[in-house]
C-alpha cells in the first residue's frame, strides 16, 4: 500500500511534533524558542513538514534573503530514511525557493555526513568551502555546498 505523504508550510501547531523529530535526529538540537523566533519574527524564515498520514516525519528550514536561499535545517525520522523523502522534500524546498526569487541555494553539512553530502550532489549542489570549527557538539567542520536555481 502506497503511503500517503504531504509536504505543507509550518504553523506554530506543529513545533512539538517537528521538536521531536529535532530531538530523534540531532547532537544539538534546536530549542522550541528557537524555532517559535523562526516561524513568529524571522521574515526571511520559510519551514515546510513532510507528513505521513497526519504524522510529522520530517522538516525543512529555509531563509530567503534577496535571490539567495539557505537550509537551515533538514531532517527526516530514522524510520523513514531511505525512502528518497529528503530528496523530495529538498526538491519542495528548492521550488518553493525559486518561487519566491531564488536564484541560488546554501547550505552547509558535517564533513563526516557523507549520505547527505551524496544527495546534495545529485541535486546539483557543488561544494564550496569549509567552516572550521562549525557544529558545536564536537566543533566538527561543514562543508558549505552551493547550487544554482
Amino acid at each position: 500500500m502506497e503511503e500517503n505523504f504531504t509536504i505543507r508550510y509550518m504553523v506554530e501547531e506543529d513545533i512539538d511534533n517537528v521538536l521531536k523529530v529535532e530531538n530523534n535526529c540531532f547532537a544539538t538540537p534546536w530549542s522550541r524558542t528557537a524555532f517559535v523566533n523562526e516561524l513568529i519574527n524571522n521574515k526571511f524564515a520559510h519551514y515546510l513538514v513532510l507528513q505521513c498520514g497526519e504524522e510529522i516525519i520530517g522538516y525543512c528550514g529555509l531563509w530567503i534573503i534577496v535571490d539567495e536561499a539557505h537550509i537551515t535545517n533538514i531532517a527526516i525520522e530514522n524510520n523513514y530514511r531511505g525512502k528518497n523523502l529528503g530528496e523530495r522534500l529538498l526538491v519542495h524546498a528548492m521550488d518553493v525557493s525559486r518561487s519566491l526569487g531564488a536564484i541560488k541555494m546554501t547550505l552547509e553539512v558535517r564533513v563526516s555526513n557523507h549520505i547527505a553530502q551524496s544527495l546534495y550532489k545529485k541535486l546539483g549542489f557543488n561544494s564550496g568551502g569549509i567552516r572550521k570549527n562549525y557544529y558545536t557538539d564536537n566543533q566538527e567542520n561543514a562543508l558549505v555546498m552551493w547550487v544554482g536555481l
